[in-house]
C-alpha cells in the first residue's frame, strides 16, 4: 500500500503516488515511550509550534500565510498508541498539478522546516507570554472533561480498570504536569523530540515519490536516531475495586463498565475479537443496542469499544439512575448469550459487513489511509484490506463463542445524578 525509504536511522518516509484526491496529505509522526510527565509538555509543545515560530510568530501570520497557500491546513497534536506517545504534523495542501504558476508543496514542506526547525525563541528560551497562554489552554482542555459527563465517568474507569498503566494516561498529562511546565524546561523536551525520536513521515497524493523524498530529506533535516526504537510491553495492572459510584449534579445516569481480554492487536485471534466486539456492541445491530436500548428501553445509548493495544472492552451507557441494576443484568446477559454461542447468521454476517466498508470507506481519504496503514502496518504477514477481509469471512459463531468465554467483567463506573444522595 506504501513505499517506504529511510531517509535515517529510525526516520521513515511511507509513500503512496495515488491520482485518486487533487490534494497532497503529509503527516509527521514523532514516536516515544510514553510517560504522564511528557505527555503534558509535548502537548503544550505542540500548541507552541502551532502558533508561532520564527518567522511567523503569531498564530494570525500562521493563518494568513496558510490561506496565501490555497488554504493549506496544517495543525499539530498528539495521541497515545499502546505504550508510545505520538506527536503528529498534519498538512494537506492542494496538488501542484492543479495551478498554473505556483509550487505550493515546496513553499510547504518550507513552512513545516520553519515550524520545526525555526522555533520563536527569546534567550534561547521559548517565549514566556507564549508558553503561559499554551499551559492555560491544555490546562482548559484538561478541565474540561468535567462538562463532558461521559467522557469523565470513561476516564474514571479507566484509572480504576487500570491505575498507573498506559490505558489510564491521558495524552494531555495532569494539570500539575503543564504547571510545572517551563519556557526552558519546554526546549528541552522540544530537542530531545528532533533528536531522540522515532520519526515516522507519510506522504499521500499524485506525486513523484523520488523527488518527494528528496524535498523532505532538505527540508526534514533529522540526524540518524542513536538508538534503535523499540515499544516496550508493559505489565498489566490490577484494578483498584470493582465497583465505585460517584454522583454529580446531572440528569442522565452514565454506567461504564470495563472487561479484560487477552487477545490484543497482533495476536491470531485479534480478528475474532474484533467480531466479538462488533456483535456485542460495536454496532447498531449489535446485542446491546439491540435488547438494552432497542427492546427493554433501557438506556439512552448503549454499546460496546475493543481496546486492542491494551486488551480492554469497554461499554458506555446512558441511563436513568433506577434502572441500573437492571441494565447491569441485562449487559451481562449478553456477554454471556454470545459465550454460549447465541449468535444469528445475521448478526455475524453483518458485523463482518459492517467491519468490512468501515475499512474501505476509510481508504476514500488519503488521511484515512494514512490513519488505516499506521494502524494495521504491524500486523503479522503484512496488511491490505482484502487480507483483513478474508481473516473476518473466516471467523465462524463458535470461534467468536470462544474468544467471548475469555472476556472477563472487571470494574464497573455508575455515574448518578444528586438527587441520588
Amino acid at each position: 500500500m506504501f513505499n517506504t525509504t529511510e531517509i535515517a536511522k529510525g526516520v521513515n518516509v511511507f509513500t503512496r503516488k495515488t491520482d485518486q484526491f487533487k490534494t497532497v496529505n503529509i503527516s509527521i509522526r514523532f514516536k516515544k515511550e510514553l510517560s504522564i510527565e511528557d505527555t503534558a509538555s509535548r502537548t503544550v509543545l505542540t500548541n507552541v509550534l502551532q502558533h508561532s515560530n520564527a518567522t511567523f510568530k503569531t498564530a494570525a501570520a500562521v493563518r494568513m500565510y496558510l490561506d496565501d497557500l490555497y488554504g493549506t491546513v496544517l495543525y499539530l497534536d498528539t495521541t497515545k498508541k499502546g505504550n508510545e506517545e505520538i506527536v503528529l504534523l498534519n498538512i494537506e495542501t492542494v496538488n501542484d498539478q492543479y495551478l498554473k504558476h505556483d509550487n505550493v508543496l515546496d513553499k510547504v514542506l518550507e513552512l513545516i522546516h520553519t515550524v520545526l526547525f525555526k522555533p520563536n525563541l527569546e534567550n534561547g528560551a521559548f517565549v514566556s507570554s507564549i508558553v503561559a497562554r499554551e499551559k492555560a489552554m491544555v490546562i482548559d482542555r484538561i478541565q474540561s472533561i468535567f462538562d463532558e459527563k461521559s467522557r469523565y465517568a470513561q476516564v474514571q474507569l479507566q484509572k480504576l480498570l487500570r491505575p498507573n498503566h498506559p490505558a489510564s494516561i491521558s495524552v494531555n498529562g495532569t494539570v500539575e504536569a503543564v504547571n510545572a511546565i517551563t519556557p526552558e524546561s519546554l526546549v528541552k523536551t522540544y530537542k530531545s523530540m528532533l533528536e531522540n525520536d522515532a520519526v515516522d513521515i507519510f506522504v499521500v497524493g499524485d506525486i513523484d515519490e523520488v523527488q518527494i523524498i528528496k524535498t523532505i530529506k532538505t527540508a526534514l533535516p533529522l540526524a540518524d536516531r542513536a538508538t534503535p526504537y523499540v515499544v516496550k510491553v508493559v505489565e498489566d495492572t490490577e484494578p483498584i475495586t470493582d465497583y465505585k459510584k460517584e454522583q454529580m449534579d446531572m440528569r442522565q445516569a452514565k454506567l461504564h463498565i470495563g472487561y479484560s481480554t487477552p487477545v490484543k492487536f497482533g495476536d491470531i485471534d485479534f480478528p475474532k475479537m474484533q467480531i466479538f466486539n462488533g456483535i456485542f456492541g460495536g454496532y447498531p445491530s449489535a446485542k446491546l443496542f439491540v435488547n438494552v436500548r432497542e427492546k427493554e428501553s433501557l438506556a439512552y445509548y448503549c454499546g460496546s469499544s475493543y481496546s486492542s493495544q491494551y486488551g480492554l472492552v469497554y461499554v458506555t451507557s446512558g441511563i436513568e439512575s433506577q434502572n441500573e441494576e437492571k441494565a447491569s443484568r441485562l449487559i451481562d446477559e449478553q456477554l454471556t448469550a454470545i459465550q454460549l454461542g447465541d449468535i444469528s447468521d445475521m448478526e455475524l454476517d453483518q458485523t463482518k459487513a459492517m467491519l468490512t466498508n468501515q475499512l474501505t470507506e476509510a481508504l476514500d481519504s488519503a488521511r484515512g489511509q494514512i490513519e488505516i496503514y499506521d494502524q494495521y502496518r504491524d500486523l503479522p504477514g503484512g496488511f491490505s484490506v482484502p487480507a483483513m477481509a478474508e481473516k473476518w469471512a473466516a471467523v465462524t459463531k463458535e470461534d467468536v463463542a470462544n474468544v467471548a468465554k475469555n472476556v472477563r467483567k472487571e470494574t464497573v463506573f455508575f455515574l448518578t445524578g444528586m438527587e441520588e444522595a
